[in-house]
């Protein structure tokens, strides 16, 4: 069943892609997790939902222009297998790809805080991370070769860690209204940028 939802998926995306205008580029925004894959849990609130409405809300924001076309690689609470993600992105051939997650520790309250982005061997991943990086502080940048997406993604891609889910005031932000609108304006911000 979770095939059959995937292949409507891919079919729809590519019929919806056929009629968008060739002089617009793609970029691709991945929400971690789905399904039941919940990623980091702290007090009930999971990782897949929080970085779901975030990407939700960039493609939203950047209606406001038509330099780029934001396709998600999830747009509800589903499972998308890791080879379907990188097989959906490397068909699109984007601009760049942006994975979201939310970081956790072991520890019950974490003093950590602020982003960290992962990023492909290729200067294109390390720029985007750069461009990134300005726009949300603290953060730090990893070259990481072993991260799926990173490693099968021919586009330039990141994964970038918003915050930390068991840092009180980091998990207050990341979960309220503004703090999702907020972060994905500074995500347009960047795509009219580049």
């Amino acid at each position: 069943m979770k095939g059959t939802k995937f292949f409507a998926l891919a079919l729809f995306s590519t019929a919806f892609l056929s009629f968008t205008p060739i002089n617009k580029k793609y970029i691709v925004i991945d929400a971690g997790h789905g399904g039941n894959d919940m990623g980091a849990v702290r007090n009930d609130i999971s990782e897949k939902n929080i970085v779901l409405n975030i990407g939700k809300e960039i493609q939203k924001f950047n209606h406001t222009q038509d330099k780029y076309e934001i396709i998600l690689t999830r747009d509800n609470d589903s499972y998308i297998k890791l080879a379907d993600r990188t097989d959906l992105i490397n068909k699109l051939n984007p601009e760049m790809v942006i994975s979201l997650h939310i970081n956790s520790s072991p520890q019950p309250e974490s003093t950590q805080q602020g982003q960290e982005i992962f990023t492909q061997n290729s200067e294109g991943s390390k720029s985007l991370a750069g461009k990134i990086s300005q726009k949300f502080t603290p953060s730090s940048i990893i070259e990481q070769k072993n991260l799926h997406l990173l490693r099968e993604s021919k586009a330039p891609t990141v994964v970038v860690e918003l915050g930390y889910l068991n840092n009180t005031k980091e998990r207050e932000y990341l979960t309220s209204e503004k703090g999702q609108k907020e972060i994905a304006q500074k995500f347009v911000e960047i795509f009219n940028e580049y």
